[in-house]
């Protein structure tokens, strides 16, 4: 049979032989059906047209996650690794707490590395933004600065979350409520305490400055060190909320300490709903994030990124779910 050529698809299939050309050529400005509307013609000819590009971008995908790999990120880390591993894409992994001391973003792009998943990158917005404009497939999990509209993001509701923990505080009758926050420079922290504050707002109380605590780094440690401070007041609150289960694990021993029941004197909280929230006691109240699907989306977002697709939805949140337990109760 002779070759077909795009003049003879352009009039089985009715198209302009422009859009014949764009299908055979792997380019993205195509609608689907149009795409398969011109691969049926080329097959129905002979299939001696010749065949589309491969519009995907080969190589490994680079994991950067500047932390310890245990309990949150470590569950990210993880989802992500499965996830590429499904559709046959080599890892290279770049974790832990030196891998703070030197930013890779300028290297990336280099070499056979198609695309990056980078978990709460410490680098400022405009290293990510010169990234983007390179043409650099990537796509942030958990981002710690506010990122423009075209630079690809998953993250949890942190807002909505925190304004559900509140809520329930305050229909126990919580109104003079402790909050251990993460580090100031945390895009999630700032989110979660305007949640706190809608909450509060919501029966007209204003958020105390005195029973705000901030720590550079959210451990149990510090979440016990800030709790310890909090609780000494004269006037202590009746509840604390912990930037995440961490910090409130370290809240639940300060008060022990003090020789406060929970939640019989103090209310206590956290965020993440770790393992951890249920090795306590009593167990503790959280806001579940779906800290593995945030990991396998960032690989979807990126797969259709390597793939040259447009992406409509750039910037994802995923909704949480508070969980009660037995470390929140009634206001005294």
């Amino acid at each position: 049979m002779a070759r077909a050529t795009v003049r003879d698809v352009a009039a089985e299939t009715g198209l302009s032989i422009a859009t014949v050309s764009r299908v055979l050529n792997g380019q993205a400005n195509v609608a689907e059906h149009t795409r398969e509307l011109v691969l049926r013609a080329v097959e129905r000819l002979g299939a001696q047209a010749p065949r589309p590009r491969s519009r995907t971008r080969p190589g490994a995908v680079h994991v950067r996650c500047p932390y310890l790999l245990t309990d949150y990120f470590g569950l990210i880390v993880t989802s992500v690794a499965e996830e590429l591993s499904k559709h046959g894409r080599r890892v290279v992994l770049d974790a832990g707490t030196s891998a703070q001391k030197a930013s890779v973003l300028p290297s990336l792009g280099s070499g056979d590395v198609a695309g990056a998943v980078l978990v709460l990158p410490p680098e400022p917005a405009e290293q990510l933004v010169r990234l983007r404009d390179r043409k650099f497939p990537f796509v942030v999990v958990d981002p710690r600065t506010e990122l423009p509209r075209d630079v690809a993001a998953v993250s949890a509701a942190h807002f909505a979350g925190a304004r559900k923990l509140v809520a329930h505080l305050v229909e126990l009758g919580h109104r003079r409520i402790g909050v251990l926050g993460g580090p100031r420079d945390w895009l999630a922290s700032d989110s979660r305490a305007a949640g706190y504050a809608a909450a509060l707002a919501d029966v007209g109380v204003l958020p105390s400055p005195e029973l705000l605590r901030h720590v550079d780094e959210p451990t149990e440690e510090n979440g016990y060190l800030a709790a310890r401070d909090v609780l000494e007041l004269r006037e202590r609150p009746t509840a604390l909320v912990a930037f995440n289960d961490k910090m409130a694990v370290g809240a639940l021993r300060a008060a022990r300490e003090r020789g406060l029941s929970v939640p019989g004197d103090v209310s206590i909280a956290g965020f993440d709903d770790l393992d951890l929230s249920r090795a306590t006691t009593p167990e503790l109240t959280t806001v579940r994030q779906p800290v593995r699907e945030m990991g396998r989306l960032a690989v979807t977002l990126l797969l259709r990124l390597l793939d040259r697709y447009e992406v409509d939805a750039l910037h994802v949140e995923l909704a949480t779910e508070l969980v009660v337990r037995g470390s929140t109760g009634p206001a005294r």
